[in-house]
């Protein structure tokens, strides 16, 4: 069984690639315990696990070296919370469209995901975004080579959805899903961890409370 301390839950965060240290350092400031994850024994150690943005098919291929990837998947179906941010969300998501044939998936969310879905890193773009459940305004938002939900599942609440300004209301990119809950489970296309706002995070802390 997980533990935490006190009033602070112990949510790891998987260390395997991307952005570990930005997420330890929000989880830390929106008063959890911050705990990398590389192993099993560390995984079973924690009360809810951050997948940071990175290169989803890397992880993938990591987790299976390191053998988390069996364990994550059960530790998620049994209740785990979790949290992706870009990487993180493919990665959570029951498909992936156009990633590698061999990629894995932790299946924590009932969502199809498209990958680099925006485009390539020279399309990283930021934006205010109205987010569900957060107060305080807009969320504003870094989305680096950033994937979109193509379809989400009924027990799936969409949390935020993107304007392309470019793009006339109906076309491919316009109000596309970048952020989505599952009971515990939570993912952003973008990468809250990179900016100074700390609500998403904090919003994922109180679940792993709860929980």
């Amino acid at each position: 069984m997980a533990t935490a301390t006190g009033a602070r839950p112990a949510v790891g965060v998987l260390a395997l690639q991307g952005a570990v240290r930005e997420h330890v350092a929000m989880l830390e400031s929106a008063g959890a315990r911050a705990v990398p994850v590389r192993r099993p024994s560390e995984l079973s150690h924690v009360d809810g696990l951050v997948l940071p943005g990175g290169e989803s098919t890397t992880m993938s291929r990591l987790l299976e070296t390191f053998e988390l990837l069996e364990p994550l998947r059960e530790r998620i179906a049994g209740g785990l919370p979790a949290f992706g941010s870009c990487a993180g969300m493919i990665l959570l998501a029951r498909q992936v469209l156009d990633g590698r044939p061999d990629q894995q998936q932790l299946g924590g969310l009932d969502v199809v995901v498209r990958r680099n879905a925006f485009g390539r890193q020279v399309d990283s773009f930021e934006a205010d975004l109205p987010f569900a459940g957060l107060p305080g305004g807009p969320l504003h938002a870094v989305f680096i080579r950033a994937p979109w939900v193509e379809k989400a599942g009924d027990g799936v609440e969409v949390l935020a959805t993107v304007p392309d300004p470019d793009d006339p209301p109906d076309g491919p990119r316009a109000d596309r899903i970048v952020a989505v809950r599952q009971g515990a489970v939570v993912a952003t296309a973008f990468h809250p961890e990179i900016t100074r706002d700390e609500r998403v995070h904090r919003l994922f802390v109180e679940l792993v409370r709860k929980a």
